[in-house]
């Protein structure tokens, strides 16, 4: 039962930040997303490159973001945007593509965790101490 609902709580999750991406495409001039079969597989790669490329260049780049009290990791979200636009056909970034990829990630970051708290808030137990 546990992993019947991770696996449910990770495709809400895939299909919320597919919806929100297809939206900011929608609404900003240099992102471009063919279709909404395209969002779904755009979210879907971002989800493996934050899971797997963004801890290495976290990793390989802690001296910058400690240099810079923590905002190196908007230029690491831009270039885990930019793998995803490379990676994934359908999904296009205009030049200069690395500030529309910067101003793309943090708005998906900013609606994404609004509107995962809105919808999952449900999910998480309550423990009273």
């Amino acid at each position: 039962m546990q992993g019947t609902l991770l696996y449910m709580n990770f495709v809400i999750k895939i299909l919320i930040t597919a919806v929100n991406a297809f939206a900011l495409a929608y609404l900003l001039p240099g992102i471009h997303i063919r279709d909404f079969l395209t969002a779904i597989i755009v979210a879907f790669v971002l989800a493996l490159l934050d899971a797997v490329v963004k801890p290495v260049l976290i990793l390989f780049t802690l001296p910058a973001t400690i240099f810079t009290l923590g905002l190196f990791l908007f230029v690491i979200n831009a270039i885990i945007i930019l793998m995803d636009a490379y990676f994934v056909g359908g999904f296009e970034i205009d030049p200069p593509k690395f500030w529309y990829a910067l101003l793309f990630s943090i708005l998906l970051s900013i609606v994404n965790s609004v509107v995962h708290k809105m919808v999952l808030k449900g999910d998480r137990k309550k423990t009273d101490y």
